[in-house]
């Protein structure tokens, strides 16, 4: 078998991106892949401004806290001040301009006064309170990286830039299919045999979180004809395949097999608990990523394999997941596999759901994310071990 990291090498050393780029709106940038550096074209500030409502001055004519420094005039947020007039102070308030010719904002509360002229009762440092131009951004500064991945904070950033519209990559087309003759979808009555299929949703439902076009390609039945079928349309129409069961060694596990006759198979069998059939190749030259069958194997494999592989194809440039050390409320023994277990945080640490069996998927909404438990690794009360939030993973 393979080793979780041997398995993610490989996909990545053999992926690439597999889309264009496009023009979008920034308002409709969230979580899109920036397809060029984004340079900045001005200063953020544009100008010196007031972080203080209070009173800009020039300390030169400060002489002690009894004599009073008239107020020549009024600057609030957005109007443009003249020039400090010698021997006066100005009325200003936060994120206004700075008027040329001064060099310190005096909060209010450290004034007395009244409309025409005020005292100033303590003297700040030389520039205090002044934000000044170019403190957050300075003109051609690089701000974002091709291959980043947009965030809420970003398209704040790039609207202070002035920015309306980015070039990102397409949205990758992912093609989902599941397999099994004892599937139905949701809202059909279940006869004897049948389960819901649980893995569409969780499939997709995952890859609209990560901003992928979702082709859903529904459910082929345990027979190699029907499944070739849906995987030569897969090909043809979407960019990366994603199955779900079908890739064990069963006399009904057929995906494998039909995969190896319209492709090839480059990869199979992982040391991860739970999804250990998990396996990889291509369909008439289009990425395969064949899942597990069991619910919870489908959605940690996703997760912990798919991810960076589908990043990757997407063209963003940092797939690394980051694991945050975190207390363990429970002990288990390692195994020969990298073990992904479900936890919840709790008052005193992470604790585990009561049954780890990959058919519980219970235990993924229940949790808050998953430990993950190195190749013989012992955990013990107490440990720090790796957690994975789901907010990290998505």
């Amino acid at each position: 078998m393979f080793s979780v990291n041997e398995a993610i090498d490989s996909l990545l050393d053999g992926g690439q991106r597999l889309v264009e780029s496009e023009e979008v709106d920034l308002i409709s940038a969230l979580g899109r892949t920036l397809a060029e550096d984004i340079i900045a074209s001005m200063d953020v500030p544009p100008a010196d401004n007031s972080a203080m409502d209070g009173y800009a001055f020039r300390q030169g004519d400060w002489q002690d806290a009894q004599s009073e420094l008239p107020i020549s005039q009024r600057i609030t947020a957005g109007s443009v001040p003249q020039a400090l007039e010698p021997g006066t102070v100005v009325r200003i308030f936060t994120g206004a301009q700075v008027p040329a010719g001064a060099d310190t904002v005096v909060m209010q509360e450290h004034c007395e006064g009244s409309q025409k002229a005020v005292r100033i009762l303590r003297l700040p440092a030389m520039g205090a309170n002044i934000r000044p131009r170019g403190q957050d951004i300075t003109t051609g500064q690089k701000i974002l990286p091709a291959g980043h991945r947009m965030r809420g904070q970003d398209m704040g950033l790039l609207a202070s830039q002035g920015i309306d519209k980015i070039p990102v990559y397409q949205r990758l087309k992912v093609a989902i299919l599941s397999t099994g003759d004892e599937l139905i979808e949701p809202g059909r009555k279940l006869r004897g045999g049948q389960i819901y299929n649980s893995n569409r949703f969780t499939m997709h439902g995952q890859l609209a979180a990560w901003g992928f076009e979702v082709v859903d390609l529904g459910i082929a039945r345990d027979d190699p004809e029907a499944i070739r079928e849906l995987f030569e349309t897969a090909a043809a129409t979407a960019d990366v395949i994603l199955s779900s069961g079908g890739v064990s060694v069963g006399e009904e596990d057929h995906v494998k097999d039909v995969v190896e006759s319209l492709g090839s198979i480059d990869l199979w069998k992982i040391a991860i608990k739970p999804g250990k059939p998990f396996a990889f190749g291509q369909v008439k030259g289009t990425p395969f990523l064949g899942l597990p069958g069991n619910p919870v194997s489908v959605f940690v494999t996703m997760l912990i394999i798919g991810r960076p592989y589908l990043f990757c194809c997407q063209g963003t440039t940092d797939t690394t997941i980051h694991a945050v050390l975190h207390t363990a409320c429970f002990e288990k023994r390692g195994s020969a596999r990298e073990d992904y277990l479900r936890v919840r945080l709790g008052e005193q640490g992470l604790e585990p759901f009561s049954s780890q069996s990959s058919g519980v998927l219970l235990s993924t909404s229940w949790g808050d994310g998953l430990v993950r438990q190195r190749v013989h690794e012992d955990i013990k009360q107490g440990d720090r071990v790796e957690f994975l939030p789901w907010p990290v993973l998505n």
